[in-house]
């Protein structure tokens, strides 16, 4: 039976299978002939790296060489979170697709480089049936477990972690609804939920309320990114209140991410413009009469909507301000 460890690796808690250090490097893709690597304080020489047995709680870096000068790429516009860096600020679900391949596609149209996933049971009575991993590749797109569904904090911690169990998995969804009709977060079963899962390890991005003081709490309790709605799951009403979504963005010290609400492109566009960090949708693609298409057209107001927002937008008017001179006029 494979047994997992917690250790600190660049800065970071992470739960592996790795036996040894050379396991732990292949874990992450990487090739332990081109990386140096530093266990509690030493250097471990790249010929032992095959037989460095990984201990409980050790603290390793593991660094490799890149281009001199910048500390990273200016043309590339990313964002962090728990670690971990992605280039698209798009987020996008995996419900609501008529099939595995549509959702397959989807995904490749908008670019997204995470997908939340649902954890549901496994269908005894036929258990050869398609899976999702089937068709999304969970080495190439990351995994983001969701505890959709959930109505307590205990439902929650539960399902992530089953979730980690299944797939390792300690970057996680959290989700737990106050009721049924609107599907609103129960921010004090969040909350709790949010302090257990800290202190397990995993690191958890957090759908709540649009509510500065709330965000704040999370934070403090141990959220990696904050996830507020800009209205009703499911609804496509848009961004309801871009005043306490500015407000979060602009006290939070993690990645705030509008999650739910989202209908169309100009709304991804205007969360983008207040100063998130990305958006996530699921049922805005889903549910369009041409789900590829409308993928890529989230894809692009979302860099847009970045772009605007680094750009800064010119000042509000009360009047008209001409764009040539009035003076001269013949």
């Amino acid at each position: 039976m494979t047994t997992t460890k917690i250790i600190s690796l660049n800065g970071e808690t992470r739960r592996t299978p790795a036996a040894t250090i050379a396991q732990l490097v292949r874990e992450l893709d990487l090739s332990p002939e081109k990386v140096a690597v530093e266990r509690n304080g030493e250097i471990v020489p790249r010929s032992m790296l095959e037989n460095a047995q990984l201990g409980e709680g050790d603290t390793l870096e593991i660094v490799h060489f890149v281009g001199g000068g910048e500390h990273k790429d200016a043309s590339q516009d990313t964002w962090s979170v728990a670690g971990r860096t992605f280039t698209s600020r798009l987020i996008v679900g995996t419900g609501k697709y008529k099939d595995f391949e549509q959702n397959a596609a989807a995904l490749e149209a908008s670019g997204a480089e995470i997908v939340t996933v649902a954890v549901r049971r496994v269908n005894v009575s036929d258990p050869k049936a398609p899976m999702l991993t089937d068709f999304i590749d969970p080495k190439k797109v990351t995994y983001l477990p969701n505890t959709a569904g959930c109505f307590t904090g205990d439902e929650a911690v539960r399902t992530l972690r089953l979730a980690r169990e299944a797939g390792g998995w300690d970057l996680v969804k959290l989700e737990v609804l106050g009721e049924a009709r609107t599907l609103y977060p129960d921010m004090r079963e969040t909350l709790k939920a949010t302090e257990v899962l800290a202190k397990e390890g995993f690191h958890p991005m957090v759908y709540c309320v649009d509510d500065p003081i709330a965000a704040k709490q999370l934070e403090d309790a141990g959220a990696v990114a904050i996830m507020p709605l800009g209205a009703p799951i499911g609804s496509g009403l848009g961004i309801q209140n871009q005043v306490t979504i500015r407000l979060i963005v602009e006290g939070a010290n993690v990645p705030v991410l509008v999650d739910a609400g989202v209908g169309t492109a100009s709304d991804a566009a205007v969360g983008m413009e207040l100063g998130c960090d990305g958006i996530l949708m699921n049922t805005a693609i889903a549910e369009a009469k041409d789900p590829i298409r409308m993928a890529r057209a989230m894809k692009l107001a979302v860099q847009g909507g970045r772009e605007a927002y680094l750009a800064g937008r010119m000042g509000r008017r009360k009047y008209a301000d001409p764009s040539s001179p009035l003076a001269g006029l013949i």
